[in-house]
């Protein structure tokens, strides 16, 4: 197969403040800035952000995993984003969260 994922890209109307946002939460770092269009690494994954007028939240939604859940998701909360909901399934506990724009991820623990 010669298909590949190479980035995880969101819509949003200020892709540098995204950008920001998301290497600061997940320790990456942008690695091209074409100010509509900027391209960074976290984790060894590809995160990209492109300007869009009107982004519709939850086109894509992301599953980050910790040992240390709560932890992770107060730091997360206090750098903006917005408790959404917890919630828990045999063997799995995870809080659903909201970035700047609105774009809802998950925290999980035991994933």
């Amino acid at each position: 197969m010669s298909l590949r994922i190479a980035n995880i890209t969101m819509n949003t109307p200020d892709p540098q403040r995204l950008a920001d946002w998301w290497v600061t939460a997940l320790g990456g770092e942008i690695t091209q800035d074409y100010g509509d269009f900027i391209f960074a690494r976290a984790g060894g994954i590809g995160l990209g952000f492109q300007r869009a007028d009107a982004p519709e939240p939850n086109k894509i939604h992301i599953d980050l995993t910790t040992d240390t859940r709560e932890v992770e998701v107060e730091r997360l909360v206090s750098l903006g984003a917005r408790r959404v909901a917890d919630r828990e399934a045999p063997g799995i506990q995870w809080t659903v969260l909201a970035d700047p724009d609105g774009n809802e991820f998950c925290v999980a623990e035991g994933h």
